[in-house]
């Protein structure tokens, strides 16, 4: 038997107890008219004084106020499954506005009305990742950065001087204290089964969110302040998420429209199959799975996303307990270790016991699925669905298709190649196929390599747009006295061309013309060809990533050089042929125009280096370690360089003979250390 059909539970004993036992010990029948006022409020005293404390240090006793909460938690429960729909909005929808996701509240309370196990938990994610975002507006009233983690939320004075500490105890027994239910935590890294949360915590949820609501009226009142939601994140740029691709359908002559006919319904029934029978799969976990395709098909891709996240942690955390023979980490080890074996431990390099991670090799090379989640979950230019969708960040009504298609297209993947032997119909579908390709052809997109990478393609996109600036004609920028004959530039020409020449063994064959070496070689074809060059991302070490935090600066400067350039060179032509330029300004934009002639390769060559020290660097630090302290050091004064070109550049400067004077002293101490970087290729190669 497969383990994915032998585990019966993802909660621990303790786990499983405080969650599915300790809040159905008491048998109380109890009146919600104790905790409900004839107008409707909540009636705070009598929900607190169900919290119990220790009498060691009164601190929350968690087991005790869990247990005496549970007739509450039912009696709530009923009473809301008394009420019909129009009743329970007359009487809280008002109160659920602060959160600024009435509609999603509304649509939990029909969750509860058919106790559907797993439409309660999807509600329960939901519900809680909203609740936060709105506390997380609350704090702001009065904090200035909001906590990143629910838990240190919770225990904020902030959210105490608003609400009442007593009514934050309250919250921490069911979400946010490792040492409660846990609920949060629980369902979103995918520990609990559908069946294994009780409806009657998010009912109780439910109603305590409406009382928040009315102890935050009270308080906006008394101290005249205004609550403000923080505007939603939106993923921008989404072809850079387009892993798995559809294609494009032509519509009209003018207006084409993107299908992702990878993930067409027959695909998604394929989908439904592989889901059943792959060893991925908890089978206590299969509800989930056939939520999420069953979200997806509905265009409901937020929910389809909510659902699939923590599957996925579950079948990786299943693997990682398998391939590291650590079985007993699947479990939650204690309530309060419930993401111990989270996706930053499953990816990681080394386990806790300094021992390598097996993980990350079993998912296959090129480590296309840890590359593939590094990217989409956790680095910090990447669109952290997870993050963002648990803590509230996202719409969920704007949730883009092309996200979610990538998440269920990924999963797909997953579920293929960890499957029994008896798939080979389904791994043999042309669209499977093409999945699989697609996903062993992945690079990283969000590593700070990439971004390098991204970085100079666009930084030299814009400084090949120089050439087609409107300009005056060269002759008028030979009559002016001082320019003719320029030592300085020609000085400059000949130092790049040498460092060129030493550079030519590291680059590409045939990209050097004799008749024109430095144009023929710092293009962007170079680039583009160099920026190919597969570098893997996981593990950078230390010094790389310090490396490429200035190199990425560097770059940065470069771009905002040749932007102002653009910017300036469009201004004063547009002066000059209008004739608004005094004479001094006429002859300091003759001189940018000069200067500018070798300016360009200077900086052509810096993102050609920049370029090559993604490669080489790279390999050295893995290779043969050395002092790159010293290095950086270096690193750091070209960025000196390249920021103070961006003062002299700059509309407000304009010093063009300056900018001429620093780029030569530049130029010659990055020759001088030219012998070092040879050395230090050399030991890559």
């Amino acid at each position: 038997m497969a383990l994915s059909d032998s585990v019966t539970t993802c909660l621990s004993p303790p786990a499983h107890y405080v969650i599915c036992k300790l809040g159905f010990e008491k048998k109380d029948n109890y009146d919600i008219n104790n905790i409900l006022s004839e107008n409707g409020d909540v009636c705070w005293q009598a929900v607190t004084e169900h919290v119990c404390y220790l009498e060691s240090d009164q601190s929350v006793d968690y087991i005790k106020s869990i247990q005496s909460l549970g007739p509450v938690c039912e009696s709530v429960n009923l009473h809301f499954k008394s009420l019909t729909k129009e009743q329970f909005v007359i009487q809280y929808a008002l109160w659920f506005r602060w959160t600024n996701c009435t509609e999603l509240f509304l649509d939990v309370f029909d969750v509860l009305q058919y106790t559907q196990t797993t439409e309660v938990a999807l509600g329960l994610m939901k519900l809680t990742s909203c609740l936060e975002r709105a506390l997380g507006d609350v704090y702001l009233l009065i904090g200035k950065d909001c906590p990143f983690l629910l838990r240190d939320l919770l225990a904020s004075e902030q959210l105490a001087v608003v609400f009442g500490q007593a009514v934050m105890n309250i919250l921490r027994v069911f979400i946010g204290s490792p040492y409660g239910l846990n609920l949060r935590n629980v369902l979103w890294h995918g520990f609990a089964s559908p069946q294994e949360i009780p409806a009657k915590y998010c009912a109780m949820l439910l109603f305590l969110t409406a009382g928040l609501g009315q102890l935050l009226q009270t308080y906006l009142l008394q101290t005249k302040c205004v609550l403000v939601h923080r505007p939603y994140v939106i993923f921008i740029s989404l072809e850079e998420l387009n892993v798995f691709p559809g294609k494009y359908l032509t519509i009209s002559k003018f207006l084409l429209c993107y299908i992702y006919y990878y993930l067409d319904h027959e695909t998604l029934s394929i989908a439904e199959e592989l889901v059943k029978l792959s060893s991925f799969v908890l089978k206590t976990m299969l509800p989930f799975w056939m939520a999420a395709l069953k979200a997806f098909k509905q265009s409901r891709y937020a929910d389809c996303v909510i659902l699939l996240l923590p599957q996925l942690e579950v079948g990786l955390r299943l693997l990682f307990t398998t391939t590291n023979n650590c079985p007993n980490r699947l479990l939650t080890a204690e309530v309060k270790f419930l993401s111990k074996v989270n996706y930053d431990l499953m990816l990681a390099k080394c386990l806790d016991n300094e021992e390598v991670n097996q993980l990350p090799a079993v998912l296959g090379e090129p480590a296309m699925a840890s590359e593939f989640l590094w990217d989409f979950l956790n680095h910090q230019e990447g669109p952290r669905i997870r993050d963002r969708l648990s803590h509230g960040e996202i719409n969920l009504e704007a949730f883009p298709r092309e996200v979610a298609n990538q998440i269920v297209a990924f999963a797909i993947t997953l579920l293929c190649r960890f499957s029994d032997g008896d798939m080979f119909a389904f791994k043999e579908h042309m669209v499977i196929k093409t999945l699989m390709n697609c996903a062993s052809c992945y690079r990283s997109r969000f590593h700070p390599i990439s971004r390098l990478k991204k970085q100079v393609l666009e930084c030299m996109k814009s400084i090949h747009l120089w050439p087609e600036l409107p300009t005056v004609p060269e002759e008028r920028v030979q009559m002016i006295k001082g320019l003719e004959g320029n030592a300085e530039a020609s000085t400059l020409i000949l130092m790049i061309s040498e460092m060129l020449s030493q550079l030519q063994q590291y680059m590409p064959q045939n990209c050097c013309r004799s008749d024109d070496p430095i144009n023929s070689v710092l293009t962007e074809r170079l680039l583009i060809e160099l920026c190919d060059t597969h570098i893997c991302t996981l593990y950078s070490p230390r010094p790389v990533l310090e490396i490429l935090v200035v190199l990425r600066k560097i770059s940065t400067q470069c771009h905002r050089v040749s932007e102002q350039v653009i910017a300036s060179t469009a201004l004063r032509y547009k002066q000059w042929m209008n004739k608004t330029l005094r004479s001094r300004q006429r002859h300091n934009y003759l001189r940018m125009l000069n200067s500018i002639k070798f300016l360009s390769p200077v900086l052509r060559l810096i993102l050609v280096l920049i370029t090559l020290e993604l490669v080489n660097v790279h390999l050295v630090c893995k290779k043969n370690p050395f002092d790159y302290q010293q290095y950086l050091k270096f690193m750091k004064s070209v960025l000196q360089y390249t920021e103070n070109l961006v003062t002299y550049t700059s509309p407000e400067k304009n010093k063009w003979d300056e900018t001429m004077e620093l780029t030569n002293k530049a130029l010659i101490k990055i020759r001088k250390i030219s012998d070092r970087k040879l050395m230090l290729m050399q030991l890559a190669t």
